[in-house]
């Protein structure tokens, strides 16, 4: 198993390419299921994650071709319903190809899935919606039965915002019978981009962008060609890795229109940005300054950035207050940055940090994806050296992290 070694201390200096979003390309990657005709997708990131959800959609009979970064998919040939426990129970997004599969082809057998485990993440708000287009759906053995001659329109209202629920029923009223409205539907952009690319299959959404989407449905969906949009949490990570050892970066492929709830906040922390259309020049000399907030839905503060963050608040000159209001159990790498010298207290869902002049290095364990960028951060903010185990969490969302840290600066090394 894969860990790194990171020697800490170095100031951060160079231009980093952000590369596209693991959240907008894997539901992108399964609106491929939607059609017959070719999907070609460009800025698809290397991703572990990426990896997996490819190999599902190939096991269905989905044909796929990858050069680089760009991914051409075609659904002409599919022949096998079924997205097995072996490949999702490594991650969540799988469940993804529920909608799609039930909306073309009347049936889908769908494993529950896995993922980080940083809560209960239920889809009882996709198994509800896809009954009110029409479909039977049943539960048994850990898989998800579901068939459906034809889905209709309906009227849903999740009762929860949810960001791959909203995706799956989008996905799924694209093809029903009739006229779907999705109210209190996820506003994040990767919502946006799915909806996007729809559109350019054919699809009839007005809305896009907000929380209530409607739809009307089509009987098919064609082939199209679509970017990816870039990787906002990436882009945040690594400004959140320059704000907490210091240095000058210019990060590239940026999309700094849906970055704004981060960006505010990295000001605050004393972080100087330069924002371009698509860069982000940020300088930092002194020490952080201490930010509290409150994880929300977009346009809110993101839940995928509050370990980030909370890395640069340890070694802040001052307290902070951190409030997880997204996922019961998204602070796992609190204890593992204790370990580094911290001084972070948890009492329910919110952290209180005292920063502390320094960090020092020691051996700590990954805990999911974005704990893992947390410890990064840290243990590149600490004096000595820190090795972090199971960084696979970290495969799974960010490209070659090591790589593009190591070109700018950073002491950092995988050890196989």
């Amino acid at each position: 198993m894969d860990k790194l070694q990171i020697v800490g201390g170095k100031r951060l200096d160079g231009d980093i390419t952000i590369s596209g979003a693991k959240n907008a390309a894997l539901p992108i990657l399964c609106a491929g299921l939607l059609t017959a005709g070719d999907l070609v997708l460009t800025n698809v990131p290397h991703l572990h994650d990426v990896k997996t959800m490819l190999k599902l959609l190939a096991q269905t009979g989905l044909a796929v071709k990858q050069e680089g970064e760009t991914v051409t998919l075609n659904g002409a040939a599919i022949d096998t319903l079924e997205a097995p426990y072996e490949l999702v129970k490594t991650m969540r997004a799988s469940i993804l190809v529920l909608g799609p599969l039930l909306a073309r082809f009347g049936q889908a057998k769908v494993s529950l899935p896995g993922g980080c485990a940083i809560g209960s993440r239920p889809v009882d708000q996709h198994i509800k919606g896809l009954e009110a287009l029409g479909a039977e759906i049943t539960i048994e053995g850990g898989y998800i039965y579901a068939k459906c001659a034809k889905l209709k329109g309906a009227s849903i209202r999740t009762e929860m915002i949810t960001v791959t629920g909203t995706e799956n029923l989008l996905m799924a009223a694209t093809l029903a019978d009739g006229e779907t409205i999705l109210e209190n539907a996820a506003q994040e952009p990767e919502v946006t981009d799915l909806a996007n690319l729809l559109v350019a299959m054919g699809a009839k959404i007005d809305g896009i962008g907000t929380g209530r989407l409607v739809i009307q449905g089509v009987a098919a969906l064609h082939g199209a060609s679509h970017a990816v949009i870039s990787d906002r949490i990436e882009a945040a990570t690594f400004l959140c890795a320059v704000a907490a050892t210091g240095g000058d970066i210019l990060l590239r492929n940026t999309r700094t229109d849906i970055m704004d709830a981060a960006l505010d906040k990295l000001r605050d922390i004393g972080l100087v940005m330069e924002v371009g259309a698509d860069t982000i020049r940020a300088t930092m000399n002194g020490r952080p300054r201490p930010v509290s907030f409150s994880t929300t839905e977009y346009p809110g503060f993101p839940t995928d950035m509050q370990a980030q963050f909370m890395a640069v608040n340890t070694i802040a000159g001052g307290a902070s207050r951190v409030t997880e209001t997204i996922f019961e159990n998204r602070f796992m790498h609190v204890q593992e940055m204790n370990r580094l010298g911290a001084a972070i207290r948890i009492d329910g869902n919110t952290a209180s940090i005292s920063g502390v002049a320094r960090l020092r290095g020691a051996p700590v364990m990954a805990t999911d994806l974005r704990a893992s960028a947390s410890l990064v951060i840290a243990a590149m903010a600490a004096d000595g050296t820190t090795i972090i185990d199971r960084i696979y969490h970290l495969d799974r969302g960010y490209d070659r992290m090591e790589v593009k840290l190591s070109a700018v600066g950073a002491d950092i090394v995988r050890l196989q």
